[in-house]
């Protein structure tokens, strides 16, 4: 059966995490606000009142009568579908965990650039944003990054994967969250690799893996840009 993802047209965003793992399992998928008529019906599940599993927001799945909404919800339930996820039940969890901390590390991202309120433009509160990001550069980024270096350092399986002896979603997530990195922060991501030699090889080894790499150069893979996630103002990339 056809997976149906629902996220805002015109931007990578949260949604991203979600493709990465169905193009890499070569999963049916249907991205549906890309589709005419999409964006009707994703705003007709989000209003239903007939709907028992209502979402929030997108991104969310409907896989048959299922409805998962949040990124690490979603690739909790896809995983072992996909063979995305640690076949043992207790890393399952733990690979769970590490996806809700880039949940949390990508709200702090996403406050680099809306620090104040997300309603209100960039331009509206780019001097609190300034401040919030000289912090977050400083403290938040290197602590986020250790905590992640640490684990696949301690991975007994190896140096590729982060969890379990396989590829796995997270791993596929942290190449995202990289991958935006270096876009919204050249300067701060410099010489990362030195830092986070193994966060860098995971980024490298994912790159290269034969369907992210024709998703990467397909027309599907959107480009980064000033209305999603990860956003690139130099100026608060200064130091």
């Amino acid at each position: 059966m056809t997976y149906q993802l629902y996220y805002w047209d015109g931007l990578q965003g949260r949604g991203e995490f979600i493709r990465l793992a169905l193009e890499e399992a070569g999963a049916d998928y249907v991205d549906v606000v890309r589709e005419p008529g999409g964006m009707a019906a994703m705003m007709n599940i989000m209003e239903s009142r007939d709907e028992a599993c209502i979402p929030f927001a997108p991104p969310f799945l409907k896989d048959g009568d299922v409805i998962v909404s949040h990124v690490a919800n979603i690739l909790f339930y896809l995983g072992p579908k996909l063979g995305l996820a640690p076949a043992n039940e207790a890393l399952r969890y733990f690979a769970n965990g590490l996806q809700l901390t880039i949940t949390d590390f990508l709200a702090e991202i996403h406050n680099t650039h809306h620090p104040i309120a997300a309603s209100l433009y960039y331009e509206d509160q780019k001097d609190a944003a300034k401040a919030y990001t000289a912090l977050f550069l400083t403290e938040r980024l290197p602590k986020f990054l250790g905590y992640f270096e640490r684990v696949l350092q301690q991975n007994p399986h190896g140096d590729k994967q982060i969890v379990g002896d396989r590829l796995s979603y997270v791993d596929l997530s942290l190449f995202q969250v990289i991958e935006g990195l270096l876009y919204g922060f050249p300067r701060a991501m410099k010489g990362y690799d030195k830092k986070y030699p193994g966060l860098a090889a995971i980024h490298a080894a994912v790159r290269e893996r034969p369907n992210i790499k024709r998703y990467l150069a397909s027309d599907g893979r959107l480009a980064f840009n000033e209305t999603g996630l990860f956003r690139h103002y130099p100026e608060l990339d200064e130091g």
